[in-house]
């Protein structure tokens, strides 16, 4: 069964459990900032999570800051349940990885 867009209103409920994530662009999006030696890890825990989950963000990193952006392909580019799964993972793999979020 294909991924259904969430609503404004379901956006904005799941929005309030996911600090530091805001919607960019169309997309799910959020930065965090950690110590430079340790964005290495974070990165390959997170593709871990993506691939056991398949579902995969657009990733940035410069320097100690590294960033998400997830929407659902299949959904039309729409922010979905996918998406804000994935989000609450990356949440905490950047937590056990000592990353805060950046704001934003």
């Amino acid at each position: 069964m294909p991924a259904t867009p969430l609503t404004p209103g379901e956006l904005d409920q799941v929005l309030t459990d996911l600090p530091g994530w805001s919607v960019r662009d169309g997309s799910l999006a959020a930065d965090f900032k950690a110590d430079r030696a340790s964005v290495p890890g974070l990165y390959l825990a997170v593709a871990a999570a993506e691939d056991e989950a398949n579902h995969h963000a657009a990733i940035h990193i410069l320097y100690g800051t590294i960033g998400f952006a997830l929407n659902t392909h299949d959904a039309g580019d729409a922010i979905t349940a996918l998406d804000t799964a994935l989000a609450a993972r990356i949440s905490a793999l950047a937590a056990e990885h000592g990353a805060e979020p950046a704001g934003g």
